[in-house]
């Protein structure tokens, strides 16, 4: 595994580690979504450019953009959980409850 492969594995592996385990909050939730979406765009892009696929290089743009409107809608559900709940802290919020 060369070092490149190496830190963009261990970037999403931290990222999945951190939502894991660190899941009090939903803006440290969304951080490390982010995360693990910004090592995959990296990585995509960077296999596209190293094998020279010129068919492939629209897939890195289509995943960022995603990961665009996954953060719009993170964030959107951020404010109205801070508005309607008074904080974002995770074991506050039931979806059990109306």
């Amino acid at each position: 595994m060369t070092p490149v492969h190496f830190s963009f594995s261990s970037a999403f592996i931290l990222g999945l580690m951190g939502l894991t385990f660190h899941r009090t909050h939903l803006l440290s939730a969304l951080l490390c979504l982010e995360g693990m979406m910004l090592s995959l765009f990296i990585a995509l892009a960077l296999w596209a450019l190293q094998f020279e696929m010129t068919g492939f290089s629209a897939a890195p743009m289509l995943l960022l953009a995603f990961s665009a409107c996954e953060a719009s809608a993170g964030l959107a559900l951020l404010v109205a959980t801070a508005r309607t709940h008074g904080t974002d802290r995770l074991q506050n919020l039931n979806l059990l409850q109306c």
